[in-house]
């Protein structure tokens, strides 16, 4: 690596612009150094318009090889950070070679992007979308600028919600039939649902209802699975009597939860659980685990 070159700032500054950046919605996205930005929300099949100003530094010029722009939709995970797997890659020439006096402005324009997958924050893995303007020059190092946006795709309510019913049973000691309303929760949605005690002997202290999130990242020998508790919810404290039931009652908008994710471009997936934990007097405890599946709404988001 050439340190002199690295010792002078480039000869020019890029600004990366849509052209309906005022208007657009704009979302927090937390960057690599923890701080969090403001950024333009596109969803899939949108057109990504916008414009490039190149600004020679006073008194500079800027012999180049050419101008690009380009759309990249990645993947990194975090066991082999640094190497981003590129799902979505378009590009379009800005310029030809030649060399730059004056600011000069580019439109350009993406149509009717293909962004199949969400923009993703994990423990494991970051699924991100960016703009990337390259100035190629020769002898000395090119000059690159990103611009970051988030994508998030709606899915309209599912034709088909089942009910989940299920039963946690020790023999001769517990019987409880617990019931959620459905199997599909939008971001914003409400879990409601009962549990019935239909066999009571031993005795419990108390019972809560977990919505955990399990990442699972790579494949093979290396496959990383993440699982996190992101919500606690307390159903009952004290020993239930049989034939009580108890309501469920729990809402998901305070919580910081994404759509369930299935094998995205064969690197991650990421699913919801809801996790019935019973704790008797001796601090035993009794699990029984539902995968629900979570979607966006446009009308909740």
């Amino acid at each position: 690596m050439n340190y002199l070159v690295g010792a002078f700032k480039p000869p020019c500054n890029i600004f990366i612009s849509f052209t309906d950046g005022r208007s657009r919605k704009q979302v927090p996205l937390k960057k690599e150094n923890g701080k969090t930005v403001m950024v333009a929300l596109f969803q899939s099949q949108e057109n990504i318009v916008g414009e490039v100003v190149i600004e020679p530094i006073h008194g500079k010029k800027v012999e180049h090889n050419g101008v690009k722009i380009e759309l990249l939709g990645q993947i990194e995970l975090y066991f082999d950070r640094g190497n981003f797997y590129d799902f979505t890659s378009l590009v379009r020439e800005l310029d030809v070679p030649g060399e730059l006096y004056e600011r000069k402005t580019y439109p350009f324009e993406f149509s009717t992007v293909e962004m199949p997958y969400e923009s993703y924050n994990g423990v494991n893995v970051r699924l991100r979308y960016i703009l990337k303007v390259t100035i190629s020059r020769n002898y000395v190092s090119n000059i690159v600028e990103y611009q970051d946006f988030v994508v998030r795709n709606y899915t309209p309510p599912p034709s088909i919600n089942n009910s989940i019913k299920m039963e946690v049973g020790i023999e001769d000691c517990l019987h409880i039939e617990f019931e959620y309303s459905k199997s599909k929760y939008h971001l914003k949605d409400v879990i409601i649902g009962k549990i019935y005690f239909l066999l009571v002997r031993i005795k419990l202290k108390n019972m809560e209802l977990e919505i955990r999130c399990r990442e699972s990242t790579g494949s093979g020998p290396n496959t990383y699975v993440e699982t996190e508790t992101l919500a606690k919810f307390e159903l009952m404290d004290g020993a239930p009597v049989r034939g009580e039931s108890i309501p469920i009652r729990l809402f998901l908008s305070p919580y910081e939860l994404t759509p369930t994710y299935r094998n995205i471009n064969n690197k991650f997936s990421v699913k919801y659980y809801l996790n019935l934990v019973l704790v008797d007097e001796e601090d035993r405890r009794y699990f029984k685990q539902q995968e629900i599946t979570m979607y966006r709404n446009l009308e909740a988001s």
